[in-house]
C-alpha cells in the first residue's frame, strides 16, 4: 500500500478549490433566482427541483448572515455581492497562510 504525500500546497489548493466551488454555487443560485423572479417558470421536473433545492439549501445559510445587516434597496438585494466579496477576501487570505 502506497501512501500519497500530502503537502501544504496540496491542502491549500484543495481549500482554494472549495472557496471557488462555493462562490460558483452562490452565483448559480443568484442567476436562477433572478430568472425565476422575472417570471420564467420551468415545467415541473424532479431533477430541476432537486437542483434548485440544493442551490437554495447550500447558499441561503451563508447569505442569511449578510441579509441581517444589509436591507433590500428598491427590491434589489445587495447581500450576495457582499457575501461574494467577503468569500473572495477570505480565499485570498487563507490560501497563502496554508501554503506557507
Amino acid at each position: 500500500m502506497t501512501l500519497l504525500a500530502v503537502t501544504r500546497a496540496d491542502i491549500a489548493n484543495y481549500v482554494d478549490a472549495v472557496f471557488l466551488v462555493y462562490s460558483l454555487i452562490i452565483i448559480a443560485y443568484i442567476v436562477v433566482s433572478l430568472v425565476l423572479s422575472l417570471g420564467a417558470r420551468p415545467p415541473f421536473s424532479r431533477a430541476m427541483d432537486v437542483v434548485l433545492t440544493f442551490l437554495r439549501d447550500v447558499s441561503e445559510p451563508y447569505l442569511r448572515i449578510f441579509r441581517r445587516f444589509i436591507p433590500q434597496v428598491g427590491g434589489f438585494d445587495f447581500s450576495p455581492i457582499l457575501a461574494l466579496i467577503v468569500l473572495g477576501l477570505l480565499r485570498a487570505i487563507i490560501h497563502p497562510l496554508i501554503a506557507g
